[in-house]
């Protein structure tokens, strides 16, 4: 993988992966560990109660296994930690997965633990935003929710699969997920395959 290059003054960018009561635990998982992998990102994690209940009942993985993908780890009811504040530089935030709890309190800026008072910030401070909503189907509060996140400059992105990627497994699809959410951010990785138009006419 390229490594990414640092900002300036030579200091690793910054971004803030928060983990939600959905399922789905593996985007936030895939995300700290391709980061990982490329470098020159340090990484602040968030995991809220329901969304260590979530990571462990997806994958058996505690709040220590997630711990140890993350340069820096925060606790979800420290509303005082330097994530929370907009003079703390970051490159932004990835709420994987997002649930439509978190979704609410992002769109009504309900600021009632670190993953929502961190949203905020990255708002206030017009950095990017990303939510990776994780319901289905939806009814109208979520739908309205969504598009008042959107109105403040916040991008949502279900995890909807790409099927001309031809993934072949289910891990296939969350890289290609987990690729596209990452480029939003400008890291450079090789964890998708691009498309580079159809080569084939379609049978007839």
């Amino acid at each position: 993988m390229k490594t990414a290059k640092k900002a300036a003054g030579g200091r690793k960018k910054r971004l803030i992966v928060a983990m939600t009561g959905a399922t789905g635990s593996i985007y936030g998982v895939r995300i700290l560990e391709t980061l990982r992998a490329i470098g020159g990102w340090e990484t602040h994690l968030i995991v809220s109660d329901a969304g260590a209940l979530n990571a462990w009942y997806d994958h058996k993985l505690t709040r220590k296994d997630l711990a140890k993908l993350a340069d820096v780890v925060h606790n979800v009811r420290d509303v005082g930690a330097s994530i929370s504040s907009g003079s703390f530089v970051t490159h932004g935030m990835v709420i994987a997965p997002c649930s439509m709890k978190t979704l609410a309190a992002v769109a009504l800026g309900f600021s009632d633990n670190l993953v929502s008072r961190a949203a905020d910030v990255i708002l206030k401070e017009r950095r990017r935003l990303v939510l990776i909503v994780r319901e289905a189907p939806l009814n109208l509060a979520h739908l309205r929710n969504m598009v008042q996140v959107t109105e403040m400059g916040g991008i949502v992105y279900p995890p909807v699969p790409a099927f001309y990627s031809r993934a072949k497994t289910v891990d296939g699809l969350v890289n290609h997920t987990v690729g596209r959410v990452l480029d939003l951010f400008g890291v450079e990785h090789n964890r998708i395959k691009r498309w580079q138009g159809m080569k084939e006419p379609p049978a007839q």
